[in-house]
């Protein structure tokens, strides 16, 4: 089968990734409840008409795939794949609301239509008036890796030369108000802020000049404690790699009663591998992975661990990163990134 490289990632957080061209900024530990991701002017990537129907979600996705695109030098791509976890949901708040404030009479349907979760890509496919393969994924916390998989599938099968591919949620009001109070009233509930963002990366089967490849990813609904560590050796594995081989493995650590998982992986790493936290950095949300892969790709690509980040890390090059993460005990990834 073909091999998968990452030719371009742009992601919009609550940290100035947006921005940055070919460098990490030094980022920033997050505190608080919530945190908004910093929004790019949104008016140099969609028009003004469009823009003022658009939910956040929709402005970040939009934005974030057409610097994706142009970063890449991809006018139009072969597939367009979407994970999120909670779609539109300031539409459907808006939407649920009106129902009650209206007693469920004379409805107008403009945020019901834009409240469902295929919102994003079908809005990126209508400005590059793309009529290519277009799906999205709404499976929890594996929302994104859905989507990565099924990019990789179509690069592997030589379907594909060039996919769009990404992860959006946005924070809404009213619903992440009432997790936060429901995470806050457990002692041992999410730690860090809840976040938005997006992130959004051409793949291709194609090598070019300093690219990441995408060796393999990996998924798994529920998973035991005890048997994280065997299906990461055996995922490392299947791809020739032990252990020793891993220059930073990325977790995804929110501080709730679930990051013993995290321990368990990282423990059969020797003392040479580097560890990295990143929700600390963008917060929780459902594709907050895709945040993390972005991070990995500029990791590998600058040598650079930010400041912020420095926890154990070695001298050697950075060469091969794995990532892991998993959302109460549940929705488990492994994503295996390689300096080319």
């Amino acid at each position: 089968m073909k091999p998968v490289y990452i030719h371009s990632a742009v992601c919009i957080s609550a940290q100035p990734t947006f921005e940055s061209e070919n460098t990490i900024p030094e980022f920033h530990e997050l505190t608080g409840k919530k945190i908004e991701a910093i929004h790019p002017n949104f008016k140099n990537y969609i028009s003004p008409i469009a823009l003022r129907r658009m939910a956040t979600g929709v402005k970040m996705g939009v934005a974030a795939a057409s610097k994706a695109l142009k970063n890449a030098g991809i006018e139009q791509p072969d597939a367009i794949l979407t994970g999120t976890g909670m779609g539109c949901i300031e539409d459907t708040e808006k939407f649920l609301n009106a129902m009650i404030d209206n007693e469920e009479e004379f409805l107008t349907p403009t945020s019901f239509i834009q409240s469902t979760h295929n919102t994003v890509g079908a809005q990126i496919a209508l400005g590059l008036k793309c009529k290519a393969y277009n799906n999205t994924f709404v499976h929890g916390a594996l929302s994104f890796e859905s989507a990565l998989l099924d990019a990789q599938l179509l690069l592997q099968e030589d379907e594909a030369k060039h996919v769009l591919v990404g992860g959006v949620d946005e924070m809404g009001t009213e619903f992440v108000n009432l997790v936060r109070m429901m995470e806050d009233k457990s002692s041992d509930g999410i730690k860090v802020p809840f976040g938005e963002g997006a992130a959004f990366f051409i793949l291709s089967s194609e090598v070019t000049k300093d690219n990441i490849q995408l060796l393999d990813i990996a998924c798994f609904s529920t998973l035991s404690k005890d048997a994280v560590n065997d299906n990461l050796h055996n995922f490392l594995k299947n791809n020739g790699l032990g252990v020793s081989d891993i220059d930073v493995v990325m977790v995804g650590n929110n501080g709730d009663s679930f990051d013993p998982y995290y321990d368990k992986a990282t423990s059969m790493f020797s003392k040479t591998t580097s560890f990295l936290k990143y929700k600390n950095l963008c917060g929780e949300f459902y594709t907050a992975s895709a945040f993390g892969l972005f991070l990995a790709y500029e990791i590998l690509k600058s040598q650079h661990i930010p400041m912020v980040l420095h926890q154990n890390q070695s001298e050697k090059p950075i060469d091969t990163i794995v990532l892991y993460n998993q959302f109460k005990g549940r929705d488990h990834s492994f994503i295996l990134l390689k300096r080319c």
